[in-house]
């Protein structure tokens, strides 16, 4: 099956960068423009795929923010090794204020993809072309801008709108937060075009390109974040005819021989074939550190010990799931046969032939996903009916367990949350779903729970170094994720989240 190939995107845009250096990058007169480009089906979806490939990267780190920050990872601490210190260290221990530059890349390059997406829209606005041609190009492009929004908008609270291409420094000076209301509603205006224009399936050979399902399946979790519940079913009811299905065994879905399966609504494609940047390296960053080629297949190779799943997770798997051995690992057998109990998920560790070029796709929508969102929003509407239970019933089944029945709206919907963070485990829901499910107070205890947990008994050792005081201290205002520093001191219209 053909992936989408990586391309430089043309012509190159105007973005918002962290220095007032190089705030600006200029268009390269060298680059083809809109004179000479966008004639045909393939030059337009050459610059659609350039869009696409921005998305490799940019999900090659969205685990921090998503799962690392949550209750459901944490890090093999490197007790030689202190350099993460202010960065990735920050997140798991949530001592991160607007100085982190883990947030500077997440807003930056959210914002890189968002300007390449905005000058290829008005570039298609400005040329004749076939209008299917078009349409496509346009739905597969709001569709991501929807999506980038979506991420910024519950990261960060209220962010600035940026829908056109910015020219010149001026405009760019002129960009202000809006409020999440207005974030929102513009997500929704660009989903709403987007489902109009995707087709429901593409040739085999235009595997991982946006869908219809696609589209619908984000529409449907903007709607139930809004806890909009009457929408979000009507939305859901929609892919149910679509032709997905749950694979039997859930090992499989993550197999690299079995991409873009049945189950598969939207993945990240990647191709482990070299290091050219079209690669994933999922495991060398979650495979443990001192692992020396005992975890990832390739003599003395180690991992970062980065995401590293908790002991509150491993605990969490019931009996007989299978999930739990397909998700993660407890430990491993170095090479000299000892057991070493260092956790580290097993997702996206398959064989591949170059070192530090992985083959493995990054799942970001699932059928699995849409089936728990159903039984979720029938409850919240109307209760736990035999419907709801048959939706969530698919799941578990398939994980070997046996089926739910007798609880109560209260009873199913702890019961269905539970099944979110085991079945959608480390594939960057579990923040939003916590943000989404639960009031900041509860966020906010609950997390601290999590944080007493880990220090009075961490999941990986600490080599006699002990906890900061600030460690696991979290307010509610952390809930929001600080605006760069760099972004306040370029712009003085973009006012910092309180409490930083």
């Amino acid at each position: 099956m053909k992936l989408i190939k990586k391309f430089i995107l043309i012509p190159f845009v105007l973005i918002l960068a962290s220095s007032c250096d190089g705030f600006l990058d200029k268009t390269d007169p060298t680059v083809l423009v809109v004179d000479t480009f966008y004639k045909n089906e393939a030059e337009v979806e050459q610059a659609v795929n350039g869009v696409y490939a921005l998305l490799q990267d940019y999900f090659n780190n969205q685990w921090q923010f998503t799962e690392y920050v949550s209750d459901n990872t944490t890090l093999e601490f490197n007790v030689g090794d202190r350099g993460q210190g202010p960065s990735l260290e920050a997140l798991e221990y949530w001592q991160y204020n607007p100085g982190t530059q883990n947030f500077a890349t997440l807003y930056n390059s959210s914002y890189y993809i968002i300007a390449n997406i905005n000058t290829l829209l008005f570039n298609l606005d400005q040329v004749e072309l076939d209008q299917e041609i078009k349409d496509q190009a346009i739905g597969q492009v709001k569709f991501i801008r929807a999506q980038m929004y979506f991420d910024l908008v519950r990261s960060f609270g209220d962010v600035a709108i940026i829908d056109t291409p910015i020219t010149n420094p001026e405009d760019a000076f002129l960009a202000v937060r809006k409020p999440e209301a207005e974030v929102y509603q513009f997500i929704l205006q660009d989903l709403d075009d987007a489902v109009q224009k995707l087709p429901a399936n593409y040739a085999p050979t235009k595997a991982g390109k946006v869908t219809l399902g696609a589209g619908l399946t984000l529409l449907a979790k903007v709607y139930l974040t809004q806890k909009n519940y009457t929408e979000c079913l009507s939305t859901l009811n929609k892919i149910l005819p679509l032709g997905y299905t749950l694979v039997n065994n859930y090992a499989d879905i993550f197999l690299t021989s079995n991409k873009n399966n049945s189950e598969s609504i939207w993945e990240i494609q990647y191709q482990g074939l070299s290091t050219g940047g079209v690669n994933s390296s999922f495991i060398y960053t979650f495979a443990p550190r001192s692992s020396n080629g005992s975890v990832i297949n390739f003599p003395g190779q180690n991992g970062g010990g980065w995401n590293i799943p908790t002991n509150e997770i491993i605990a969490l798997y019931e009996d007989g799931d299978t999930r739990k051995d397909a998700s993660l690992k407890e430990g491993y057998f170095d090479q000299s046969g000892e057991w070493i109990p260092v956790p580290y998920i097993e997702k996206y560790n398959h064989e591949h032939t170059v070192r530090g070029a992985s083959d493995d796709n990054w799942p970001v929508y699932r059928y699995s996903d849409v089936l728990l969102m159903l039984a979720e929003t029938i409850n919240e509407l109307s209760g736990p009916s035999a419907e709801a239970f048959n939706y969530v019933n698919m799941v578990r089944e398939r994980a070997g367990l046996p089926a739910l029945s007798g609880l109560d709206q209260n009873g199913f919907r702890t019961a269905i949350w539970k099944e979110r963070r085991i079945e959608l485990a480390f594939e960057n829901h579990r923040w939003f779903d916590l943000k989404r499910t639960l009031s900041n107070s509860e966020l906010i205890q609950l997390l601290k729970a999590h944080g007493r947990s880990e220090l009075e008994n961490p999941t990986t050792d600490r080599g006699g170094i002990p906890f900061s005081n600030g460690d696991y201290q979290i307010e509610e205002y952390q809930l929001l994720f600080p605006i760069p520093a760099d972004q306040i001191r370029i712009n003085p219209n973009i006012q910092q989240n309180p409490g930083y």
